[in-house]
C-alpha cells in the first residue's frame, strides 16, 4: 500500500493521489517527487559524483563484486520474493544487476537526487523511480525485500529510516543492506563521499534489533583485500590536501582483475557460511519481525 506522507493514511498503490487529504507528489524533472526540496541538492552526497560513478561502475571490481553478493544473498535468504525497493539507488546499477538475475520480479527505486535517477532510468526504463528522502518513505507493507547499498551511512538519522523501511516492508519481508565499516579506516575518502559514520557490526545489528528487524545473517567482506585498504588510507592520512578520493575506483586493468577476483575469493567463503569478522563493508541480512507504532 502507499501511505501518504501528509495524513499518514494507508491506500491502495494504484492510486496517485491520497483519497483522505488530496496529496499528490509534484513532478521534478519527471519523476514523481516526494522531498522536491532536496531533489536538486543538500547533505548526504555530492550530486555530481553520479556522472562520475556511471563511467566507472560496470567495469569496477568493487562495484561487480558487490552485485554478486547482493545477488547472492537474495537467493539464498529471500528467493521467493516478488518485490524488490532499493532506496538510495544511485544510477541504477544495483537494480540493474538484481534485475537480470530476476527478470520475472517487481522492481522499483528511489533517490533523493534526481540528478541520480536519470542514469537510472536511462540504463532501467521499464523499471518505477520516485524522488523521495529515505526518512519518510511513502509506502505501508508494499514490499519483500528492501534494499540500501552503502546509504545509511551518508544519514544521520539511521535509525529513522530503519523504521520507515519496516513500515514499508511486508510482514516476514527483508531488509538487504550493505555499510562501510570499521571506524579505523576513516579518511579522507569518506569525507569526500560525505559518510556521517564507518558501522560496527555491534552498531548496525543493535540499531536493527530495535527498530523491529531480525538479524538473519551478517558478515564482513572487501576482507582479503583490507591490506589494501589500510594502506591507502594511511596514505591519505599523511597527505590529505592532495589525494585523489576515486583513484581507489580508477585502477589498471590487471589490478582491476586481481582484486575481483580476491573479492570473488571471499564470496566464495561467505557461500559457504564462513562469517568474516573483518573487512572494509560489511553486509546484513535483517527480517521483519516487528510492526513499528506509528510515530
Amino acid at each position: 500500500m502507499k501511505r501518504c506522507i501528509e495524513c499518514n493514511f494507508n491506500f491502495d498503490t494504484s492510486l496517485s493521489k491520497c483519497p483522505q487529504c488530496d496529496f499528490s507528489p509534484v513532478v521534478v524533472d519527471g519523476f514523481q517527487a516526494y522531498a522536491p526540496e532536496s531533489s536538486h541538492g543538500g547533505g548526504g552526497f555530492k550530486s555530481h559524483y553520479f556522472s562520475v560513478l556511471s563511467k566507472l561502475e560496470d567495469d569496477n571490481f568493487w562495484f561487480r563484486a558487490r552485485n554478486k553478493l547482493i545477488v547472492w544473498a537474495l537467493n539464498k535468504y529471500s528467493s521467493g520474493f516478488k518485490s524488490f525497493f532499493e532506496i538510495g539507488c544511485g544510477t541504477g546499477f544495483v537494480l540493474s544487476g538484481v534485475s537480470k538475475a530476476f527478470p520475472d520480479r517487481g522492481f522499483s527505486g528511489s533517490e533523493i537526487f534526481t540528478d541520480g535517477l536519470k542514469f537510472a532510468a536511462a540504463r532501467l526504463p521499464s523499471v518505477d523511480f520516485l524522488q523521495m528522502d529515505a526518512r519518510d518513505i511513502p509506502y505501508s507493507e508494499e514490499f519483500d525485500v528492501v534494499g540500501a547499498f552503502d546509504v545509511l551511512e551518508h544519514i544521520e538519522e539511521d535509525i529513522t529510516v530503519m523504521k520507515q523501511v519496516n513500515m514499508a516492508l511486508k510482514p516476514g519481508g527483508v531488509f538487504l543492506i550493505t555499510v562501510p565499516q570499521h571506524k579505523w579506516l576513516w579518511s579522507a575518502t569518506d569525507d569526500y563521499a560525505c559518510h556521517v559514520r564507518r558501522y560496527t557490526a555491534k552498531d548496525i545489528h543493535k540499531k536493527l534489533i530495535s527498530t523491529g528487524f531480525d538479524v538473519v545473517r551478517s558478515t564482513s567482506f572487501v576482507s582479503s583485500l583490507l591490506p589494501a585498504m589500510v594502506v591507502s588510507r594511511f596514505l591519505q592520512k599523511k597527505d590529505p590536501e592532495n589525494i585523489d578520493a576515486t583513484a581507489e575506483l580508477k585502477l589498471s586493468a590487471p589490478l582491476n582483475y586481481i582484486f575481483y577476483l580476491a573479492m570473488s575469493i571471499d564470496i566464495v567463503l561467505i557461500k559457504l557460511g564462513v562469517n568474516f569478522p573483518v573487512g572494509g563493508s560489511r553486509i546484513v541480512v535483517a527480517r521483519k519481525s516487528t510492526v513499528l507504532p506509528e510515530t
